[in-house]
């Protein structure tokens, strides 16, 4: 009896190791506290996931990856110091089959494309239902892809040819934050004709006929963040 009993007790062991073995062992990346104990709460709570860390910052994410080398990284965009793209990108670059499901509150065409392009395999928007999120973790652990509806219509809504040059972007993040032409060329180094002449490239990229309307339409594309 004592030997059937402690057979009973290793086999239930054996099946509890199993069960945490297959389960879905995520890192979640995000800059607020309670955000990221919100969502350790909801995967801690699926039966086939667990949290194995949470990072607040794009450098201790690409870090705490490295010591946990998780199944899937939850990636918020906005975060201090290297972003959540860039992230993406140094994890991805060392580790080429990581898994990323982004996981923020931007919802431009332009931010959609960079996470995607950047190896992200979901793109979920803050305030989706939660079951959106569960169900994106367990498509990309299976090898697959997920983008909800409104994801998807927002990244189709991109305009062919609208791609920005590295120093298209310095110019146009410059731009939103209120910068002169002159200002533009002393911050970079470059001439005040040479701004010009980018100006007029990301006008015609962004279909925009001013100054102005490039600044509303990069802040709602993603193209630029204050």
């Amino acid at each position: 009896m004592a030997d059937n009993a402690g057979k009973m007790e290793v086999a239930v062991v054996e099946q509890a190791e199993m069960k945490e073995a297959i389960k879905i062992r995520v890192l979640v990346v995000d800059d607020h506290p309670i955000m990221r104990m919100g969502i350790a709460a909801i995967i801690e709570a699926t039966p086939d996931m667990t949290t194995v860390a949470q990072a607040g910052s794009g450098e201790e994410a690409v870090e705490l990856f490295e010591k946990h080398l998780p199944d899937i990284t939850l990636m918020d965009l906005r975060l201090p110091g290297m972003s959540g793209v860039e992230a993406i990108r140094t994890v991805i670059g060392r580790h080429r089959n990581a898994k990323f499901v982004v996981l923020t509150t931007y919802e431009g065409d332009e931010d959609i494309h960079q996470a995607l392009e950047a190896g992200a395999r979901s793109y979920i928007v803050k305030g989706m239902p939660h079951d959106t999120l569960v169900s994106a973790l367990r498509r990309v652990q299976s090898g697959g892809r997920f983008l909800p509806p409104p994801v998807s219509r927002t990244l189709s809504s991109r305009m062919p040819n609208s791609d920005l040059s590295a120093r298209e972007r310095e110019v146009l993040n410059l731009l939103v934050r209120g910068r002169s032409n002159k200002e533009i060329a002393v911050e970079l180094g470059i001439a005040e004709s040479t701004v010009k002449c980018h100006v007029s490239v990301i006008l015609m990229r962004l279909n925009v006929t001013d100054r102005t309307q490039a600044v509303v339409t990069a802040l709602q594309r993603g193209l630029a963040h204050l």
